[in-house]
């Protein structure tokens, strides 16, 4: 494997086309304001880098980056790439992920606005990531120990878990399909309308409106708060901990729950059964 060390590049494509390569402590950056500076590359191991310079990793395969740094200039760093591992870094430029195949995420800091976009394949543990549209019809997600914060998410996702989660977040889940959430806080408003086969598992759900035309919904023992409106014209089998604010045409499946403070049944299409459990 070639080895490059302790070096800067500000040159366009600096390292085009480079295969078994090892780039250590090196830092991409200045006057000449280059672009791409590693793209098309084959089997590339990035360590304590920094990369303050766009598109550095366009088409590449098989690739590592480990304990590095995209700043927030280094703009859409991740495209059309596949086989990628990152650990221990951050990703603050903008689109990051985008097109991308089978990639794992371990102990990243991830500040980026519409990020991973039709990812096919993605991993994340243990990381924290802050953005708007993120991971949108993006698929086969498995997702463990992750905390966000951003509006819009995973919309048209499809076959993802996630569990032990943190989302703060507005508008997510709105369309997704096949989806597993096990053990997660999601706070947010209007959670999940128009998703399909989407089930919550011990979750605390917070927020106004939520999971609203959605098909073949489910909730296991599952907590509510703040939710006012919820359910409306969808297909649900749900067990609530705690009490609802208020529940509104559900269009079939049966809901139990504690206490109500409201049911709106003035839909002739609402077949929903409610049932007020107290254990």
């Amino acid at each position: 494997m070639k080895e490059i060390n302790n070096q800067f590049f500000d040159s366009e494509r600096a390292l085009y086309g480079e295969s078994d390569l090892s780039v250590t402590n090196c830092t991409f950056d200045g006057p000449a304001d280059g672009e791409s500076a590693l793209k098309e590359c084959r089997d590339v191991c990035v360590d304590n880098c920094k990369f303050h310079l766009r598109y550095p990793f366009w088409h590449n395969d098989g690739l590592e980056i480990l304990n590095s740094e995209m700043y927030i200039t280094c703009r859409a760093p991740l495209w059309y790439s596949e086989h990628i591992h990152i650990c221990n870094s951050r990703i603050h430029g903008v689109k990051a992920l985008r097109e991308c195949s089978d990639v794992k995420l371990e102990r990243c800091d991830i500040v980026s606005p519409e990020l991973g976009w039709s990812v096919d394949g993605i991993t994340l543990d243990h990381c924290k990531a802050e953005g708007e549209y993120m991971f949108m019809r993006s698929n086969d997600l498995h997702f463990e120990n992750f905390e966000m914060k951003g509006k819009y998410s995973f919309q048209y996702i499809e076959n993802a878990f996630f569990e032990n989660c943190i989302f703060d977040t507005k508008d997510a889940f709105w369309h997704a399909k096949n989806v597993y959430v096990k053990n997660c806080a999601v706070k947010g408003e209007y959670l999940a309308w128009y998703c399909e086969n989407v089930t919550f598992e011990n979750c605390t759900i917070i927020g106004t409106q939520p999971l609203c035309y959605c098909k073949g919904l489910r909730l296991i023992n599952c907590e509510m708060k703040e939710a006012d409106f919820a359910f409306e014209k969808s297909e649900v089998e749900a067990s609530i901990t705690s009490s609802v604010i208020s529940i509104k045409n559900p269009l079939c499946g049966t809901i139990t729950v504690p206490s109500v403070g409201e049911i709106i049944m003035d839909e002739p299409w609402s077949k929903g059964q409610i049932e007020i459990v107290n254990k």
